[in-house]
């Protein structure tokens, strides 16, 4: 069964929800998404129900993701993929899954947070 089957579109759209909601205020990484976050949110949404097994709405409206290329205009260092992954785990945390579930959706965030890394 992949991720979104077990997870749920319910709870993905819930951890991105509440990753965006905590990073707005992070003067760190904050100054890395648009103005508006409503559009980016609802972007991490659908390319989270896709890679993690769901629909392939991103792909039908954005094409291929390129998330490196997407992401290189910012500067990403350790200190930037370290504060997205603690938001990120934040957000997860505040879900209920299994240690196994958790484990292999935070695998899955640190090989792409470690990817998106260009400093």
């Amino acid at each position: 069964m992949s991720i979104y089957e077990t997870l749920g579109e319910a709870n993905i759209k819930k951890i991105v929800t509440l990753f965006y909601k905590s990073i707005a205020d992070d003067e760190l990484i904050r100054p890395m998404y648009p103005k508006e976050l409503a559009p980016a949110e609802e972007r991490l949404f659908l390319f989270l129900m896709q890679v993690f097994g769901g629909p392939t709405t991103y792909s039908d409206k954005r094409g291929h993701p390129k998330l490196r290329k997407r992401h290189f205009p910012y500067a990403i260092d350790m200190e930037a993929r370290n504060r997205w992954m603690l938001h990120m785990r934040n957000a997860m945390a505040e879900i209920e899954m299994s240690t196994e579930l958790e484990i292999q959706i935070l695998e899955y965030f640190e090989r792409a947070a470690t990817h998106m890394m260009n400093q």
